[in-house]
């Protein structure tokens, strides 16, 4: 979703948030209007690197309160508010300076919008007056961005610029969450203004539904109450809305079993009778087969995406679909919706909870539910005297961390074993990239994760190929001291693209496999972290204490079991039904 938008004063009340938060700049300069409008947004923390086009907002940040995390890398500080967004329910800022910095920052922008994620982005640009004349390091930032925001912004005088970035924080956050853009070109952020920005608004022409259709609520309650195979499926939109009381009170009110999506994880807690985990690609057979055999499919905040669907003529092919999400476009775009109902899913469930007629006669349906469980279990062989398997490191973590650790990921095997086999009982501990898919997430992430939340328990895993695309924000972590512990799963390989190079392309294992790979344990070191490394199943509980009673950044380099691979899987595009358990199975 795109959106453009000018600033504009509405009648949109600011949040109690906002109001309560007083902007301690004074107001001499765009740029300090750039610094109060975000005080006054109520920001704490910001992740960036300077540069000579932005760098007027930085020397008004001097004398600030809010806090600047100097990242390592214009891609990690995008990452690092995008994790900080789904951390903590408000908006990540980063900042960038012009032209390869803000262009640096366009993996994490886009990554951001294909999750909905809330991410403020403020970028530097060269004077007014050379913009469109190949200037030193200046980009189109505006035309670079617009596919991947939800709104971008274009500053032009330095009157108007903090209400400008008021209203891009408050675009971040409302409705369908997303990121946002607002170019700040150096005249605009040097020029004279004594203009206070006002507290952060949405413009006019813009509009979020809050609440479904009372007849189409209705209907749809009716429909679930006279299922006899009723599933809940529960997607990222869920925890953007707050909307996990609800869920978890209208699944267990009607015994209405409950599958997630991959952001979904966490949403419903994972040990509770009612949870069949995550469906999908290689979400649990028992999620899929639930999914395929259900007559009433009630779908909250999801997009239904492929990883998801599988093939669409096959997805949840005896099913009444209800949808609900905040935002219409995303209503039957790939699934069919017999009962569409756009609003926001926290007061959506309420409004379906009123309006059921009673509980629908599941209770064979449950059962049924209960023997795949059985049928198709998450397990897998670890024979001592064969190499690590992953599994068995995520499991051990699991166990030696509280239940409320926020895990964050990169993006491959390693993802998939975290998410299967790490039991998440909370909204806002799975911290990961879904729909764009990217590599090198995971320890930005990390540190976004752990400074919205530094009181909390933050592990990342990681694998090989995912740790070098980002491993220089270990200098980050310890420079700030931060207490993360990173699990790298080092399989000596891109894992997932050498999977399918196997499963599909008849082995030929082209550019999939490192020759040879640093020492991780000791790069820790180099970088100031401590560094630890384990082969066998007897090292892994003594080193996995050290690294997570160690206070400050630690690297476990975990050499596990390279044939291994992620099961269940379901071939792209296809059955969800006829989900894989083995390679010969494909």
């Amino acid at each position: 979703m795109s959106e453009r938008a000018t600033p504009a004063r509405t009648e949109t009340e600011p949040t109690e948030t906002d109001a309560d938060a007083d902007a301690a700049t004074e107001v001499t300069t765009g740029a300090s209007a750039v610094v109060a409008a975000l005080e006054g947004a109520g920001v704490e923390h910001l992740f960036g690197v300077t540069g000579g086009a932005i760098m007027p907002v930085y020397d008004e940040l001097y004398d600030s309160e809010l806090t600047h995390l100097t990242m390592a890398h214009e891609q990690g500080a995008a990452h690092a508010a995008d994790a900080y967004g789904q951390v903590s329910g408000r908006p990540g800022v980063c900042i960038a300076t012009s032209g390869p910095g803000a262009t640096n920052m366009v993996t994490g922008i886009a990554d951001a919008s294909m999750d909905s994620d809330p991410v403020v982005a403020l970028t530097g640009q060269v004077p007014t007056e050379f913009v469109g004349n190949d200037a030193f390091q200046e980009t189109d930032t505006i035309g670079v961005t617009r596919p991947i925001t939800k709104a971008n912004y274009f500053a032009d005088s330095p009157d108007t610029v903090g209400d400008t970035v008021g209203e891009a924080f408050a675009m971040a956050r409302s409705g369908r969450q997303g990121p946002t853009l607002v170019d700040l070109p150096k005249d605009v952020t040097k020029g004279e203004t004594d203009t206070e920005p006002g507290p952060p608004r949405t413009p006019s022409t813009y509009e979020a539904s809050e609440r479904a259709d009372p007849d189409a609520v209705t209907a749809a309650a009716e429909t679930i109450a006279a299922a006899e195979r009723p599933l809940v499926l529960a997607g990222g939109g869920v925890t953007k809305g707050e909307a996990s009381p609800e869920l978890r009170r209208f699944a267990t009110e009607y015994g209405v079993p409950v599958v997630t999506t991959m952001p979904g994880i966490g949403t419903f807690p994972e040990d509770h009778e009612l949870c069949l985990e995550w469906a999908g690609m290689h979400g649990t057979g028992y999620a899929n087969m639930a999914i395929s055999h259900t007559d009433c499919l009630l779908a909250v905040g999801t997009r239904f995406d492929d990883r998801l669907t599988g093939g669409i003529e096959t997805f949840a092919p005896e099913a009444e679909v209800v949808h609900v999400d905040i935002d219409p476009a995303e209503i039957s775009k790939n699934v069919h919706a017999d009962h569409p109902l756009v609003g926001d899913a926290a007061t959506v469930l309420d409004q379906l909870d009123e309006a059921m007629p009673g509980a629908p006669e599941a209770a064979d349906w449950r059962e049924q539910c209960d023997r795949w469980r059985e049928e198709y279990p998450m397990e897998y062989a670890a024979p001592e005297d064969e190499p690590l398997k992953p599994q068995f490191v995520v499991e051990a973590t699991d166990a030696a961390t509280p239940e409320d650790t926020i895990v964050t990921s990169g993006v491959g095997q390693h993802q998939m074993w975290a998410s299967q086999y790490w039991t998440f009982r909370h909204p806002r501990t799975w911290v990961s990239s879904h729909g764009l898919g990217t590599m090198g997430y995971g320890l930005p992430g990390a540190i976004g994760a752990k400074v919205a939340a530094p009181d909390r328990e933050v592990v990342c895993f990681d694998g090989d190929g995912s740790f070098l695309m980002t491993i220089q924000e270990l200098s980050v972590a310890v420079r700030e001291n931060m207490d993360i512990t990173v699990v790298v799963l080092n399989n000596e390989a891109v894992g997932m693209v050498r999977q399918w190079q196997d499963a599909f392309f008849e082995r030929r294992r082209m550019a999939s496999e490192y020759p040879w790979v640093p020492d991780f344990a000791a790069l820790a070191e180099a970088f100031g972290a401590r560094g630890f490394t384990m082969r066998e199943y007897d090292e892994v509980a003594d080193t996995l204490e050290a690294a997570l009673e160690y206070d400050g950044p630690s690297v476990v380099d975990a050499h596990i079991d390279p044939a291994e691979n992620v099961y269940p899987m379901v071939p792209s595009g296809g059955d969800n039904a006829r989900f894989a358990l083995s390679e010969d199975q494909l």
